[in-house]
């Protein structure tokens, strides 16, 4: 057993490690944008965005421990329903994690932008008008190949890194709260009334979660499945690095939000609006304004520093979820190859820097990679309620490392959570995501004509609701309420029980659809492997 445990990661490690992805650059712009979106109100979109992202994280920790394998996270669908729903939840979420590595780079370039010392004028270019220029592009490209390349060695050189930059994420947050509220604390900021408080109505509130990069910033509870089999007992320790991560992250967010709603100077506000406010670096600018000089330098290190570990932790995952669509062929076989001395998918590796490259050509500002981020991710999140059910219906004997109590109501309440959380990612932001997760079925198809095409009605019947859904959600966007850039047709809040309940007949469709396919066969013999602990 000893042996067997060698060189994996322990518990301390883990939370590290989910820290490390999670304080990205998240904390760096997200209370600023979302402050925009629903004024002093935003501190409740944070609290909604960690109850939408944990009930789905609740789920995944059952299937977690199921069936500890490297990229899991893109297969569990595919052992309760076959390989196109596998193929579309794991095409999603590899769409969220090559936009993951760019996004990071893009932010520690735009607070690059804002570098106050005369020495660093050449800078001022890399942002303009809300999003990155031409040579800001080239140093985007520069930061992805430097990310790449740190993970192309060693998963060893991984887990060290990104302990050392843990400590210093976690540090500099916590810092500039204590020192931005000691330097400048203005309570009246949350308003006197409703109306101050919530400036824009309710609405807003909900549409921060997802594009205000609220849901990205929590969504890297993955990275600690993801590595399942590199885990010490992952029976007990996925679940207790998903809940720790998630917890203390949650918090250090939430208090970040009320910094930056309590030191801004009320006078700015009533002059801009919340809505006005627009900083290149915002708690950099915040720091200057403040006089407090040093703690702005140690944030534009931090705005390196910071995206830089989430950025190369990223990259692993990106590279594992690719590895595994190629184990199932449904993508070109180079492209999985391991690299064995390194343990690593390399080519994997080089082709997700590319299309990181591609989509932040496309999607050229920190927020919008965020909705998109957040929306796909959403998407492939959807199936994790409807496997870990499907699973108990299917294959109750089963091992479960771990069983969890409330799994029957809380799977369809995240799943209403998930959708609720794709609508207000607003239109057209939700069509966009879900053409770009279609335009992956053409490879799916393809790649099954050449295997096995016998199986694709089988799997397309399994399948049908997801691609269903898929066009209610881009439909119900479009004709939704007008606070979410919809046509009006339906107003605010009935919009959101229309989801609610069509939702809810979507999961259970889901659930009624489930298949015993060979990929469940696969399933029995991965699952035979997990040790139980007595």
């Amino acid at each position: 057993m000893e042996n067997d445990e060698k060189g994996k990661i322990g518990l301390f490690q883990m939370v590290m490690l989910g820290l490390s992805s999670l304080i990205g650059s998240g904390w760096l712009f997200g209370s600023m944008e979302a402050s925009k979106v629903a004024g002093p109100a935003a501190i409740i979109s944070w609290i909604i965005g960690g109850i939408v992202i944990g009930s789905i994280a609740y789920d995944y920790v059952e299937i977690g421990t199921m069936f500890p394998e490297a990229g899991g996270m893109s297969r569990y669908a595919q052992y309760s329903h076959g390989s196109l729903l596998g193929f579309i939840a794991a095409w999603a979420n590899w769409v969220s994690l090559i936009t993951i590595i760019p996004i990071e780079a893009v932010a520690a370039v735009q607070y690059m932008s804002a570098w106050p010392w005369p020495w660093a004028k050449w800078a001022h270019s890399f942002f303009s008008n809300g999003s990155i220029s031409g040579i800001g592009l080239g140093i985007v490209f520069a930061f992805i190949i430097v990310f790449t390349l740190i993970n192309y060695w060693s998963v060893r050189i991984l887990t060290r890194f990104t302990s050392l930059i843990s400590i210093f994420k976690i540090g500099t947050p916590a810092l500039t709260i204590v020192m931005l509220s000691i330097s400048g604390f203005f309570p009246s900021n949350y308003g006197h009334s409703m109306h101050t408080f919530m400036p824009y109505g309710s609405a807003p509130i909900f549409a921060a979660t997802t594009v205000a990069g609220i849901i990205f910033s929590f969504d890297a509870f993955q990275t600690v499945i993801n590595m399942g089999s590199e885990i010490k007992r992952p029976e007990k320790n996925i679940g207790r690095a998903v809940l720790l991560s998630l917890l203390i992250s949650g918090i250090i967010y939430v208090v970040l939000q009320s910094t930056y709603i309590t030191s801004m100077e009320p006078s700015m506000i009533s002059e801009h609006g919340w809505g006005g406010l627009n900083f290149n670096s915002p708690f950099a600018d915040l720091a200057i304004m403040l006089g407090l000089n040093w703690l702005s330098i140690l944030l534009y290190m931090d705005a390196f520093v910071s995206p830089f570990g989430t950025g190369v932790s990223f990259v692993a995952s990106a590279a594992r979820a690719l590895y595994a669509m190629e184990s199932n062929h449904h993508i070109p076989h180079f492209i999985g190859q391991m690299n064995f001395k390194y343990g690593i998918p390399r080519a994997a590796m080089v082709v997700d820097a590319v299309l990181g490259m591609l989509m932040v050509s496309v999607f050229k500002s920190w927020a919008t990679l965020a909705a998109v981020i957040s929306t796909s991710t959403l998407i492939a999140y959807l199936t994790g309620p409807v496997t870990a059910v499907s699973l108990r219906k299917m294959a109750p004997d089963f091992r479960r490392p771990v069983k969890l109590k409330h799994l029957s109501w809380m799977a369809p309440c995240s799943f209403v959570l998930a959708s609720l959380a794709v609508y207000w990612a607003m239109w057209p932001t939700t069509i966009e995501v879900i053409i770009v997760i279609l335009l992956g079925l053409p490879f799916y198809f393809f790649y099954e004509w050449r295997v096995r095409f016998v199986s694709v009605r089988q799997t397309l019947s399994c399948s049908v609701w997801m691609i269903v859904y898929l066009i209610f959600i881009s439909i119900i966007s479009w004709i939704g309420s007008a606070q979410f850039n919809g046509l009006g047709i339906i107003h605010y809040p009935f919009d959101f029980l229309v989801v609610i309940i069509f939702s809810t007949v979507f999961y259970y469709w889901g659930v009624g659809s489930r298949k015993k396919t060979e990929d469940f066969e696969n399933a029995k013999k991965l699952n035979a492997t997990v040790k139980m602990s007595h």
